[in-house]
């Protein structure tokens, strides 16, 4: 059939004088899979509220299977067969998997275990293990995005939009779910797949639609791209990787930073860190890969000194600091890039000169005669503006008037002036487009060739592979292993960040 199941024609979006979306135009083809690629503020999020009925167009038409239609909420999308599964569930904890997805969608008295059946069918039919029984809040994250899926399944969608779906998952749950995509559309069914990850768009999408500066900046069809041509529709220019630093044999370097057998346990709660050790060395990546919420903000925050540990040593220089104070260790040397830059990093109302005071507020270089020295501040400021190439008209621009990108190039200027031995990057680079993420890489190699001791966390897998020298694995607060970087593949590495172990692997037991 020629007849598109989604058509924009020269749609346009304005938020007052801000352009969200200008003529943006591309179809949907029943059985394809199409990719909607670009940076951060590109747009393309904007298109698909819009198409979903979250947004409402200012510009252009939607046809629906040829008809032309208007889409004024997420009813009438769902009346058309048109779902979205956004990056943040929309689940309710306390409810079980089926009372979330007949919530809303059944009345009257029911029989749940008639509907528990239901659910447990469709399930099957996709090959879903989702216990339809259980409370979500008790599921792991890729499970409570089966259900999610599930719900759209449930009042048979034929149209899935999924945004930047595997930013939770592990490498296995994300091979599962680019195998449910690719059986989604054999069906006859339609995907519209939201992601900055290249190889995913390489390795599911049928056509790619590029946006750059809320308009369409290519239209390609997989076979006729590749990873680099995508990225540079993508930036409007070509990238050059930071040189990779890797193989090194750090056991006779300086140990800059050690964590010995710390635990961080609350009573009555399962323990947050148990019995983690490990040592980073001077001029050394050491990253550590997993699911988010496995301990590793708890990691960087023993670290920083904003938790205390209950039991185990830290160790810097050689010395202990668990008892030293967040002062002592800023003084000391350690920066900290935390994962929320906007509730940890800045003060969104001050402007950026008093946010690159905030943690030296006391430093002697600030003051003369007791008083502030804004020239001197000022002048501070604007070099880091300068150094690394953010997007501000000067000192007295307040934080919350830069892009995400802009204000984390800020909090990491900043973190690697007072790190003067350790730098920790807690997700650095987390919802941040290519160009902003290829300048913090090369600012963390920066750093290690400075011979600076660099602690990585990430969801990322890629990014741990590109930047780590070493590897470790976090799952529940325990380290699952440290490994020199090229020592696993993606699928072990995987495997660990879901609890399996070597010895657990072959049994299937999880960990």
């Amino acid at each position: 059939m020629d007849t598109p199941v989604v058509e924009l024609r020269n749609v346009s979006k304005y938020f007052a004088k801000v352009i969200a979306n200008k003529n943006v135009s591309f179809s949907v083809k029943e059985g394809e899979v199409v990719a909607l690629l670009g940076e951060n503020g590109a747009g393309k999020s904007t298109i698909m509220k819009i198409l979903y009925g979250l947004y409402s167009a200012d510009e252009g038409q939607i046809f629906i299977r040829g008809e032309e239609k208007t889409i004024k909420s997420p009813k009438d999308a769902m009346s058309m067969g048109i779902a979205m599964i956004q990056q943040h569930f929309s689940l309710v904890p306390t409810h079980t998997v089926t009372e979330n997805i007949i919530l809303g969608n059944v009345h009257g008295r029911i029989s749940l275990r008639q509907y528990n059946e239901k659910i447990r069918k469709l399930a099957e039919d996709y090959d879903f293990d989702v216990p339809v029984d259980v409370k979500v809040g008790d599921l792991a994250v890729g499970v409570q995005q089966k259900v999610e899926i599930l719900k759209a399944l449930y009042l048979d969608a034929k149209i899935l939009i999924m945004d930047e779906p595997t930013a939770v998952l592990t490498p296995q749950e994300s091979d599962n779910l680019m195998n449910f995509i690719k059986d989604f559309a054999a069906k006859g069914n339609s995907v519209i797949f939201i992601t900055h990850k290249l190889k995913e768009v390489m390795d599911v999408a049928d056509r790619i639609v590029v946006m750059r500066d809320g308009m369409v900046a290519g239209n390609v069809l997989k076979a006729e791209t590749n990873e680099r041509e995508l990225a540079k529709l993508m930036m409007g220019k070509e990238l050059v990787p930071a040189d990779k630093a890797g193989g090194e044999d750090f056991s006779k370097a300086e140990t800059l930073l050690e964590l010995s057998h710390v635990s961080v346990v609350k009573k009555g709660e399962a323990p947050m860190l148990e019995d983690v050790s490990f040592k980073i060395h001077a001029g050394e990546v050491f990253g550590i890969a997993g699911v988010s919420g496995n301990g590793q903000d708890a990691v960087c925050e023993v670290i920083s000194g904003s938790r205390k540990i209950s039991d185990g040593d830290i160790l810097y220089g050689g010395r202990s600091i668990k008892n030293d104070t967040i002062r002592q260790r800023i003084d000391a040397g350690i920066g900290y890039v935390p994962v929320d830059r906007y509730r940890d990093g800045l003060i969104m109302d001050m402007t950026l000169a008093e946010n690159m005071m905030l943690k030296s507020s006391y430093d002697k270089r600030w003051t003369k005669h007791g008083f502030i020295s804004q020239k001197v501040l000022n002048k501070y400021t604007s070099d880091i503006i300068r150094d690394h190439k953010v997007k501000a008209t000067g000192p007295d621009e307040t934080a919350k008037s830069l892009s995400g990108g802009n204000q984390q190039k800020m909090v990491l200027a900043r973190e690697i002036d007072v790190g003067r031995k350790v730098v920790i990057f807690n997700q650095p680079t987390r919802g941040l487009d290519m160009g902003a993420v290829d300048r913090i890489h090369k600012s963390i190699i920066g750093e290690k060739e400075k011979g600076k001791g660099v602690l990585l966390i990430s969801t990322e897998l890629s990014e741990i592979f590109e930047m780590a020298d070493s590897i470790a694995v976090m799952y529940k607060g325990k380290l699952m292993g440290i490994y020199k970087n090229g020592e696993l593949s993606i699928e072990k590495i995987g495997l660990l960040m879901a609890g399996y172990t070597e010895e657990t692997e072959g049994s299937g037991n999880e960990k």
